[in-house]
């Protein structure tokens, strides 16, 4: 057994150290060919760390994916399968197609042009405005069918290829909210799924599980779709969670990654009222993003870096928000918090 654990370390190793200096380099070189950061005559920025602060970075990176393999030995969910030669080819594809579209972006970002997306959905009106944005100055916002191919390959270039990983540390906490519990009967709900990224992560440890995935973005709901089309009992909703479009006490879990830095304040009070409303009592709810001020204070500086290098028009109040009384008022308490580098993972329970 020791050898087998060893062997399979290594290979996580081998696998996670490549995928790290794949997208690592990307980002330095994206980095370096990128226009410049400031427009002219504004104060100058500089998104880099306080001497000191690079060590306890790299320390908080490293711990993440200690956490990740401990969580697989623990048989939480299985080890990533990446490296693989099909998924080679579409990583090259996908990073053409991000050098490609960096210059848009770079643009973006020298005007604070962040709502260049709202002509193109002008007269449409299904949507709320706050969603109507270039988030992260990217091209075609939430709203095209090429954005939600690019999207992981864009945070992943961001994160040095630790998004993945961040992810996966929220789907350990859900899997360990119902260990013990028959799958098939756990209704899900994954809220703002996107492309499915994380959902297919959800069903790969969990092929039995019936989910649902709710996104605003029809684009991204089709994307989903056909990623997740290997589980029939997966259905894609698309919708706000704000107004979400199911009965009352419909789900036993639910998981939200990366949506509420997103969210105005009023709306993420609509989006936490709703939340409660769809689960039932003793449900379990799964809350991943960004950390918050004071969370690791090593990394408040990189906190900084967010609102002015992209489009995050809400990310400062998120910053400050009281997530533990925020879903209390609906009769959610803490069962456990965790962080993994730059992401938070909460886990509430349904009185």
């Amino acid at each position: 057994m020791s050898l087998i654990r060893d062997l399979g370390r290594a290979r996580y190793a081998a696998a996670q150290g490549a995928r790290v200096a794949w997208y690592m380099s990307q980002y330095l070189l994206a980095r370096r060919i990128s226009g410049p950061f400031n427009r002219p005559g504004e104060p100058k920025f500089e998104p880099q760390a306080p001497e000191g602060d690079t060590q306890r970075i790299r320390a908080a990176f490293l711990k993440l994916f200690a956490q990740d393999r401990a969580n697989i030995e623990a048989g939480l969910y299985p080890a990533p399968d990446d490296i693989r030669l099909e998924r080679a080819i579409a990583a090259l594809r996908s990073s053409a197609n991000f050098f490609r579209d960096l210059p848009n972006v770079d643009r973006r970002r020298l005007e604070r042009d962040g709502t260049e997306v709202r002509e193109q959905a002008k007269g449409e009106g299904r949507y709320p405005t706050y969603y109507l944005q270039n988030f992260h100055y990217q091209s075609g916002g939430w709203l095209s069918q090429d954005s939600a191919k690019l999207y992981d390959t864009q945070v992943e270039i961001l994160f040095g290829g630790a998004a993945d990983a961040m992810r996966r540390i929220a789907l350990g906490s859900l899997a360990r909210a119902i260990r013990g519990t028959d799958q098939r009967k756990v209704k899900l709900l994954d809220i703002a799924s996107g492309n499915g990224r994380f959902l297919r992560q959800i069903l790969t440890a969990l092929p039995r599980i019936p989910a649902t995935g709710l996104d605003l973005s029809p684009a991204y709901c089709e994307e989903a779709r056909r990623r997740l089309a290997d589980w029939p009992q997966v259905e894609i909703v698309t919708g706000a969670i704000e107004q979400a479009p199911f009965e009352d006490e419909s789900f036993d879990a639910a998981t939200c990654v990366y949506l509420f830095h997103e969210l105005p304040p009023r709306v993420r009070r609509d989006a936490a009222r709703e939340i409660a409303r769809v689960l039932k009592p003793g449900a379990t709810f799964v809350l991943a993003d960004s950390i918050q001020t004071g969370d690791a204070a090593d990394l408040d500086r990189m906190l900084e870096y967010f609102p002015v290098g992209f489009h995050e028009p809400y990310f400062t109040s998120y910053l400050k928000e009281d997530f533990a009384a925020l879903f209390g008022e609906h009769g959610f308490e803490v069962e456990e918090t965790e962080l993994a580098f730059l992401t938070k993972i909460t886990r509430f329970r349904k009185r």
